[in-house]
């Protein structure tokens, strides 16, 4: 079974009398352990479908099944423990908080679990140290290069150990060189700790990365 199995999913927004389409039928299907690169113009539904399998929104219709869980059919309470369990989220602008230190920016998704204060510190810890950043583990956003911000970001996504990680552009606001780093450390996310990543990019070498690449445009899979 594939971990990301989305069904013919057509997602609509209405604008008083206006509808628009913004996936038209997609079905894609994205196998445990794999690296799948979204690409498409802008607008063409990737970010979307990203929200769909994160259980951040649902589909107008058809089915989005992320380890054999039904996200569309789950409940407001169900989806927040959907996404605490079972996805880690990579945003392109980081998204940390700026009177947090890395440790308590990274040791936030655990607020929702049973940990104590002193687990959820040594979890932060432990993957701040798979992002190569053990030693800026007390330094604010603000004392921390654009790449140090979203590898801190990246060891929010999966301090849960989720089974699936969704990346926006992960690379988009960053220089060739923290891109590049970046990208090897999702690799290492994938090979070593067996993640499977979707990853939305514009960028080709990003997309060269990934295992496998679907192009999207006008809210249909093209390939």
């Amino acid at each position: 079974m594939a971990m990301v199995d989305v069904r013919d999913v057509r997602k609509v927004y209405r604008r008083g009398s206006e509808e628009l389409v913004v996936l038209d039928g997609l079905s894609l299907q994205v196998e445990e352990g794999d690296f799948a690169a979204l690409m498409g113009p802008s607008g063409s539904g990737k970010t979307t479908l990203l929200n769909l399998i994160a259980g951040i929104d649902k589909p107008t219709s058809g089915q989005v099944v992320v380890a054999g869980i039904d996200v569309g059919r789950l409940s407001e309470s169900q989806l927040a423990d959907y996404r605490s369990h079972n996805v880690g989220f990579i945003f392109q602008f980081y998204n940390l908080i700026p009177v947090l230190t890395a440790t308590e920016n990274v040791a936030l998704p655990l607020l929702l679990t049973s940990l104590s204060r002193k687990e959820r510190r040594e979890r932060a810890l432990t993957a701040l140290k798979v992002v190569g950043l053990a030693d800026r583990a007390d330094h604010y956003p603000r004392q921390l290069s654009g790449g140090q911000e979203q590898r801190v970001a990246i060891a929010r996504a999966f301090v849960t150990d989720p089974k699936v990680l969704v990346a926006d552009e992960p690379t988009g606001d960053l220089d060739a060189t923290s891109a590049t780093e970046i990208l090897e450390l999702m690799e290492t996310l994938n090979r070593e700790f067996k993640k499977t990543i979707v990853m939305v990019t514009h960028d080709p070498r990003a997309a060269e990365r990934a295992h496998t690449q679907h192009h999207l445009d006008k809210g249909v899979l093209k390939d």
